[in-house]
């Protein structure tokens, strides 16, 4: 007699639309911050990646540490070395590296795409 007949009803019902409709704001939250969080955040380490990546000798690099050079010799896949000062000469993580403000010279073209380019030119005039 302590529970009355009301409640003792209202429990036995097991709604599972209610409890869909429960869910349905966690799914939201976690979609909504996959597109405004996560998604950004990994192009963001996709781009410092290729950008690691394509370093090559005569850039103008700026360090995690706030130091500034030119890149006078790729060591490895792992580490560059970079001249800060006339003579003084760094060896750096390429992780570490976070951004290049100038590119230095291209890489060299082989003979053949040279001779495409000097006949698309020469067509184009």
């Amino acid at each position: 007699m302590l529970i009355t007949p009301a409640y003792a009803q209202a429990a036995g019902a097991g709604d599972t639309n209610s409890m869909l409709m429960s869910l349905l704001p966690f799914a939201l939250i976690f979609v909504i911050m996959y597109f405004l969080i996560l998604r950004p955040q990994q192009k963001k380490v996709r781009d410092h990646a290729d950008l690691v990546k394509n370093i090559r000798r005569g850039d103008t690099v700026v360090t995690s540490g706030g130091l500034v050079g030119k890149v006078t010799k790729v060591v490895d896949d792992d580490q560059i070395e970079f001249e800060i000062s006339d003579g003084v000469r760094v060896r750096q993580m390429r992780q570490m590296i976070s951004g290049v403000r100038a590119k230095g010279e291209p890489a060299k073209e082989s003979k053949d795409s040279a001779k495409e380019t000097a006949k698309d030119d020469a067509a184009s005039k």
